[in-house]
């Protein structure tokens, strides 16, 4: 007879799990990729550094689980505001805009999933991210495109690629661990945040406008 574990064993399992990744996703928004080590995730998670190996067989493996959970999260919020009314135009705005404002509300963890060096497993995961979010994009600058909001002479594909592109180049320096900006929940950061959304968020929505007509 095979065995089956209990109901409390089975939520025992699920609360290891939930807690080694809540810690290492911790330790990560702290000191990046480089910084965060399975011995610190199990000390940070209550558990032997054993345990998290029964999880998660490398650290790249569990690092790349905690870029991929994160991310999705990501995904949806974008998923949403593209499912939302109003035109593609000003979708395509507030979609870029709350990604950028999102990243900046925890910058250390952000630049480790938009632009860290990382092991290759986790570089995958970044791939996959990178792109679900360009399909989101791509939706959004198809929908533009058929109601006349948004050129049609490129191709969706390539528009969302390069707008994706443009967004997350555009927050490497913000992000930056080397940047001296202070990262801080002040009023004048917050402004500070607002305005560098609303810049990158216009110059996506300004690469796919349509062109006016030469006279």
């Amino acid at each position: 007879m095979a065995y089956r574990q209990t109901p409390a064993v089975e939520a025992r399992l699920q609360d290891n799990r939930s807690r080694i990744l809540a810690a290492a996703r911790a330790l990560v928004s702290e000191g990046g990729w480089q910084e965060a080590q399975v011995a610190s995730v199990a000390a940070a998670a209550g558990i032997a550094t054993g345990t998290v190996y029964r999880y998660f067989p490398s650290k790249a493996e569990l690092f790349a689980e905690v870029l991929s959970l994160v991310s999705q999260r990501e995904v949806d919020v974008l998923t949403e505001i593209a499912q939302a009314d109003g035109s593609s135009t000003l979708r395509l705005h507030a979609a870029v805009a709350s990604f950028v404002k999102r990243a900046m509300r925890n910058p250390r963890l952000a630049y480790a999933l938009i632009a860290e060096p990382c092991d290759k497993e986790i570089d995958a995961a970044r791939l996959v991210y990178r792109a679900a979010i360009s399909q989101v994009i791509h939706s959004i600058v198809s929908a533009g495109q058929v109601a006349g909001e948004m050129r049609s002479d490129v191709q969706p594909d390539i528009a969302a690629t390069v707008i994706v592109g443009g967004f997350m180049e555009g927050l490497i320096g913000p992000l930056s661990p080397l940047s001296r900006q202070q990262h801080d929940g002040t009023d004048s950061y917050q402004r500070q945040v607002a305005a560098l959304a609303d810049q990158i968020a216009y110059m996506a929505c300004a690469s796919v406008a349509v062109l006016s007509a030469t006279p």
